[in-house]
């Protein structure tokens, strides 16, 4: 078992990942602001907690060492929360990367994982966009994302195992919930106000259930280094447009939900191929946008999320509008 690292461990991916590992018999150290919250992360003896800043170097080298692995999570995360304060952003996105990754490796870890994004492959026509294609990012976020593959490459070393993850976008119910990615969106609007605007509708939007993005971490983290070490695994499952997820949610929510459907400027579309991580490790997703939509209803009848259509704390650029952080 291993001593782990998670920055950004009271994430959204984070805040399943966290005690998922832990279950398994790791030790894990979680770095977090923890802006959204720091009742997201059960007490474990297991789990230690630091409350702390990616970008205090001073910190970092501290908490890199005695670890086998680190899994960097931690971000701004999603174009409008970025566009918010690019500054920020640039300095947590990329500056504080470098320095996390050359004390990771003054630090002996042995592992590290970086998740990066599948909108690092901008608009493209393919069908399948697959781990080969050239990059095009459309943003400062998508572009910083892109910088840090190349970072994290350059220190690859026969000690220093470097493997980079592009998501598709994360869905379903996690204990540090977030309503602002389209699944999601789209089920707490069906629920609640039994309504769904969809803007444009055809746009293709790759989708991964939370619990298959967690288990893929795991996969990582089991699989012989020969087979990891320098690669980029897309990780994703549905390829599904706007109007198709819609329709999901209705299904599992129930007919008398009304679909508004409105023009959009916004023809972004996204799909990616996630056959390279499943022929290389084994890994195929367990979950679907249906299971998504189902544990958010489970969770909306439990009333396990609170005010959920206007909570800051399940929407980022809401929350990073509210605390200001510099």
């Amino acid at each position: 078992m291993s001593n782990i690292l998670i920055t950004g461990g009271g994430g959204y991916v984070g805040s399943l990942l966290t005690p998922y590992l832990i279950q398994k018999g790791h030790k894990v150290t979680v770095l977090d602001l923890f802006i959204y919250g720091e009742d997201v992360l059960q007490k474990n003896n297991n789990l230690k907690v630091v409350k702390g800043d990616i970008r205090n170097e001073d910190l970092i080298s501290k908490i890199t060492k005695n670890q086998d692995i680190v899994i960097h999570l931690a971000c701004i995360s999603n174009d409008p929360s970025f566009e918010l304060n690019p500054n920020l952003g640039k300095s947590i996105n990329l500056d504080a990367f470098r320095p996390l990754v050359e004390q990771s490796v003054s630090n002996n870890v042995k592992k590290f994982i970086y998740a990066s994004s599948s909108s690092v492959y901008g608009i493209k026509k393919e069908r399948d966009v697959n781990e080969l294609m050239s990059l095009e990012p459309l943003t400062d976020y998508s572009k910083y994302k892109a910088d840090c593959e190349k970072i994290l490459l350059d220190y690859q070393s026969d000690k220093f195992i470097v493997t980079i993850l592009r998501p598709a976008t994360v869905c379903g119910y996690a204990p540090r919930q977030r309503l602002d990615v389209v699944v999601n969106i789209l089920t707490n609007l069906a629920y609640h106000n039994r309504e769904i605007k969809i803007f444009g509708g055809s746009q293709l939007r790759p989708n991964i259930h939370i619990n298959d993005m967690v288990k893929s971490y795991e996969v990582i983290i089991n699989a012989e280094d020969n087979k990891i070490d320098g690669q980029i695994f897309n990780v994703g499952y549905d390829n599904k447009s706007v109007k198709e997820i819609a329709k999901i949610v209705k299904s599992e929510l129930g007919d008398d939900i009304k679909f508004l459907t409105e023009k959009t400027n916004d023809n972004r579309s996204y799909h990616i191929s996630s056959h390279k991580i499943q022929n290389t490790l084994g890994f195929s997703p367990d979950f679907n946008i249906n299971d998504a939509a189902k544990d958010l209803k489970i969770a909306f009848d439990e009333k396990k999320l609170k005010n959920p259509l206007n909570n800051e704390f399940y929407f980022n650029i809401k929350r990073m509008q509210s605390i200001n952080l510099k």
